[in-house]
């Protein structure tokens, strides 16, 4: 048996996250994914989020050599995905959450669950009968698919429900935690206690037939009945790792997923288990077959596995450049771009972030801050006083001597000659390309984090004082330094698009404004509590904030309102880097690196069809072959796009007439834009490919 590693190239190249914010690495995102369906062998759907939030619906339509995710549906955490057929499905989640297709994924409505709950599984017996259960001993029940459910009340517990399963429209199973699995014969009207305070915890439960059925749950539990739930005999399985989910592809051939990529297998009913190699530590949590040979396992951290000879060989889908922190971004134009992070880590890309290479430094200490003079020049700094510089764009790093050991935090360059780096409360300054490093104590019992430089004389550095943060200023070219605000938390990042208007952030989401260089700092409202590690202004009034737990914010008005701009994610970004107005990058945690072209903003087909839509006729409409688009004004210097769900421009053309056929066979099936722009107006308009 063999792992095979598949790198899909231009399939991942960009894959949008929630707000329009692209995941260059991992691919195709990080959420952890808690369950998976595929409606045949090709088509399926994968959700899941972390932390209750950061709710995550991805498409295949290729058996997963690319995904789309489906933007802006919620930011619920979801745990699990049931289709009733090709067409219609359902997800359930965190709060209550319950939604609905009945497009193939292309969009969810919100159906009314009656709770708040978190619900943890959805299964649905037919097209219409289906069940939800959750925390706190929740179980609901709907009979005209979903659009409405009832609380199948249950006095025997308040424990939380893991999974549900249905042998038919009445017969049905649910397993929880403390042990809990019970059995109802009466569509849910009443329900028979199995098993209750067992020492281990259920996770997922599934049948092969009305009689036979298997639990599987903590520590390796796997347990068997073979006369519909009144016996059950525990199975050992060979190993202690938390089970997470098990399928059945037929009465004999069987598989369990679960912790540090632990991957299953029977073929004699359960009686033996021998372990597949996976080819991932990340705990597995969910598995489905579409057909007995091909199979598609989903991973905490967003990992995607698949099958298609019954396990003997498992693909990798998704990919990853490194899963190491990344502090700093830095692009040396729209196309050039370097990150820094842990253990050495630094990457560069020729293409604007769609594809990113690892350099070679001959370093393993952390690098915390980037920052190139020219296209060729760089420098990166961080523990132990490790200083590097590159003289060829990055091709090769040398090591510089800063004659210190201390952790260097920020390194900021006024020309190609002088440059200056924060260590504690002390400045350290080159005059000669870093090749000498000359120590400047501030004299301010301080901790540095960042600096920042306007002109070749004046500067300023933040960070933290006992009890407060703290901003100094230089305007001698760092010879001496003056604390001229210490805001109450510690600062983190400072930038100044001009020479007298700057910003700092930091702490409990922290903004402050100078529009005085310095002499005076007002508090602007961010509307968070989280840590904001870098800020950044392309412009004077548009600006950038990013911090922990997935925070970004935008702002278009000098920082006088701030905006979250939604990643779709929970890790912590420690940088930001914008090559224009709406071009721009953000790096953090587990080497996770986003990318906008608009500003973090949605597609404008998403936001608004406006009335301008009328003067498009797009017909036939659905179709499966060719369109014939047609305006009712003659186009001059006029451009025609198709775009997904997700912005990608697939189709550009260049129209000169006021009828157009345009061929769409080799798109997915699914809902596109159109959207037509000529020098005085902009229409568009959307077509279903059938």
């Amino acid at each position: 048996m063999k792992i095979i590693f598949f790198l899909l190239g231009l399939a991942f190249l960009s894959v949008p996250a929630f707000s329009q914010w692209e995941w260059q690495n991992p691919l195709p995102q990080i959420n952890s994914l808690k369950s998976v369906f595929f409606t045949d062998a090709n088509t399926g759907y994968a959700v899941g989020g972390d932390y209750g939030g950061c709710g995550t619906i991805l498409k295949t339509s290729d058996g997963g050599l690319s995904w789309d995710i489906i933007p802006g549906v919620t930011t619920n955490e979801l745990s699990s995905v049931f289709f009733t057929n090709s067409a219609t499905g359902y997800i359930a989640g965190n709060n209550g959450t319950i939604l609905k297709t009945i497009d193939a994924g292309l969009s969810w409505s919100p159906l009314p669950s009656g709770t708040t709950n978190y619900l943890s599984s959805v299964y649905f017996a037919d097209e219409n009968t289906g069940y939800a259960v959750g925390d706190a001993g929740t179980i609901l029940k709907t009979v005209n698919g979903g659009s409405s459910w009832t609380f199948l009340w249950n006095p025997a517990t308040t424990s939380d429900f893991k999974s549900v399963y249905f042998v038919d429209a009445n017969t049905g199973y649910v397993a929880g935690n403390n042990g809990l699995l019970f059995k109802t014969i009466n569509g849910g009207a009443h329900w028979d206690v199995l098993f209750y305070n067992n020492p281990y915890w259920f996770s997922s439960v599934f049948f092969t037939d009305a009689s036979t059925g298997y639990v599987v749950g903590t520590y390796g539990t796997l347990i068997k009945t073979t006369d519909g739930g009144t016996n059950w005999d525990e199975i050992p399985c060979g190993t202690y790792n938390d089970l997470k989910s098990v399928f059945f592809t037929d009465a004999n051939t069987g598989y369990i997923v679960g912790n540090s990529g632990k991957i299953l297998k029977t073929t004699d009913a359960g009686s033996s288990w021998i372990a597949e190699p996976g080819g991932t530590n990340a705990s597995v949590l969910s598995i489905h077959f579409p057909d007995s040979d091909t199979a598609y396992a989903v991973c905490a951290g967003g990992s995607i596995l698949k099958t298609v000879n019954a396990g003997s060989e498992w693909i990798l889908l998704s990919t990853t450049v490194t899963s190491n922190a990344l502090f700093s971004v830095k692009y040396t134009d729209a196309n050039t771009g370097y990150a820094v992070g842990w253990a050495g880590t630094i990457l560069k890309t020729y293409n604007g972030g769609s594809t990113w290479a690892v350099q070679s430094v001959g370093t393993s200490k952390h690098l915390l801050s980037l920052c190139f003079t020219d296209a060729n020049t760089g420098y990166a700094v961080g523990n132990y006083g490790i200083i590097i510089k590159t003289n060829d764009a990055g091709l090769s790093w040398d090591t510089l001597s800063g004659g210190t050991t201390n952790t260097l935090n920020s390194v900021f360059f006024t020309n190609a000659s002088n440059g200056y780096i924060v260590s504690g409360a002390t400045i350290y300054k080159t005059i000669n390309s870093g090749a000498s490093w000359t120590a400047i104590p501030t004299d301010i019992t301080c901790a540095l984090n960042s600096v920042f430089f306007t002109d070749d004389n004046t500067g300023y550095a933040v960070g933290s004082m006992p009890y407060s943060g703290a901003i100094i200023k230089t305007i001698n070219a760092g010879a001496s330094w003056i604390l001229i605000s210490s805001p109450a938390y510690e600062l983190s990042s400072v930038f100044f698009p001009n020479q007298d208007t700057g910003y700092v952030s930091g702490l409990n989401g922290i903004i402050l404004k100078t529009v005085n260089g310095g002499t005076n700092w007002i508090t602007e409202s961010s509307g968070t509590n989280q840590q904001l590690k870098s800020i950044y202004f392309p412009s004077g009034n548009v600006g950038y904030a990013v911090g922990t737990v997935g925070t970004i914010l935008k702002t278009i008005n000098g920082g006088s309102t701030w905006t979250p701009s939604p990643s779709g994610t929970w890790v912590d970004f420690q940088s930001a880097y914008f090559t224009d107005g709406n071009t721009g990058s953000v790096v953090g945690s587990y080497g996770s690196i986003l990318k906008t072209t608009n500003g973090g903003g949605y597609p404008v087909e998403l936001n608004d069809l406006s009335s301008k839509s009328n003067t498009l006729k797009i017909y036939p409409n659905p179709s499966s072959t060719e369109i014939t688009i047609q305006t009712s004004e003659t186009p001059t210097k006029s451009q025609l796009s198709i775009s997904n769900l997700s912005g990608q421009e697939l189709i550009i053309r260049q129209i000169t007439q006021p009828k157009t056929q345009i061929d769409i066979s080799r798109l997915h099936r699914g809902v596109y834009f159109v959207r037509l722009t000529s020098d005085k107006t902009v229409a568009t308009g959307k077509i279903i490919r059938q």
